[in-house]
């Protein structure tokens, strides 16, 4: 059986990093890469949701997975989302992450059309296609995406020997042990919504990737330890504790991915930007969003972390 403990842990999504023009910034990039690698955390996403890939062209999204490689000089677990809303453009990034070694590459279904799922199997497949000798990840996010992972459409994929893994962004927990019992010995499942990673983890996740772990990857790595050393009542706190920062960090008028990055600005000097529009930027009265997360975040780590 395949060894896939590379993807059992905390993964977080990797956030845009522009410039003062607007432009992806290597530096930003390389910068976050070299964070999350102090950080402890097992892997990073590329390219998915907070990657902000559907507002960034394909050489774009060449040029950050080239600088997280580069910046993570092999210490991370890399994953990179190649997903495009077309099979041409989307098998040229699964091809270009393949020859910059990632370890898996990952898709969403087509958006906007609704496809058939023979459509849907295809297009999976042709992505991996291209990438013969890499890992495929089904991303699983049918409140984004249009349209769900079904079971049908799941055992399709799982002719393709190179499908090992669904991110699993559907809201019901119970899709994760169906997905962990479907797929059979050593198929992984990737808890997808934060605010339930102990849920998720309970019902047979092997680890998360999320888009807010890397505002605060301390304590959802707290939460993975005391998980894996059978103390769930310990961890049950630490998940309130991440989900009221989430709330928090939600009621701003600007988007969560600028709110957080804020964040990172103030807290660990990481200078990524804003957000591409059309995401909305932060606006002045949300400075005291961004406060209050702070505050919370600080407090959170004094408590369970130290």
């Amino acid at each position: 059986m395949k060894d896939n403990s590379k993807y059992q842990g905390i993964i977080p999504a990797f956030y845009a990093c522009y410039d003062k023009d607007g432009g992806v910034s290597a530096e930003g990039v390389q910068a976050l890469t070299r964070y999350f690698v102090k950080k402890g955390v097992k892997g990073v996403y590329v390219g998915g949701s907070s990657g902000e890939c559907i507002y960034q062209s394909v050489a774009e999204r060449k040029l950050v997975l080239e600088n997280v490689v580069k910046a993570a000089e092999g210490k991370l677990t890399i994953i990179a989302h190649v997903a495009c809303n077309n099979t041409k453009d989307s098998k040229e990034l699964a091809a270009h992450a393949e020859s910059l070694g990632v370890d898996a590459i990952a898709a969403i279904p087509p958006i906007y059309f609704h496809l058939p799922e023979y459509a849907i199997a295809a297009y999976w497949n042709d992505i991996s296609g291209a990438a013969p000798n890499t890992d495929f990840v089904i991303y699983n996010i049918p409140q984004l995406a249009g349209v769900a992972l079904t079971m049908p459409l799941f055992r399709e994929m799982l002719k393709n020997p190179r499908v090992v893994a669904v991110k699993n962004s559907s809201m019901p927990v119970q899709d994760i042990q169906m997905f962990k019992m479907e797929g059979g010995e050593g198929f992984v499942v990737f808890n997808g919504p934060d605010e339930q990673f102990i849920s998720g983890r309970a019902m047979g996740a092997d680890g998360g990737i999320g888009g807010t772990y890397g505002v605060m990857p301390e304590l959802f790595l707290k939460m993975d330890e005391l998980i894996r050393a059978g103390k769930m009542e310990e961890a049950l706190p630490i998940q309130n504790a991440a989900d009221e920062i989430i709330y928090a960090m939600c009621a701003a008028k600007g988007n969560l991915y600028a709110v957080i990055k804020e964040i990172l600005r103030r807290r660990e000097n990481l200078d990524l930007g804003g957000v591409r529009e059309p995401l909305y930027n932060l606006v002045p009265e949300d400075a005291a969003v961004v406060e209050k997360a702070v505050g919370m975040i600080d407090a959170a780590m004094k408590k369970y972390v130290g």
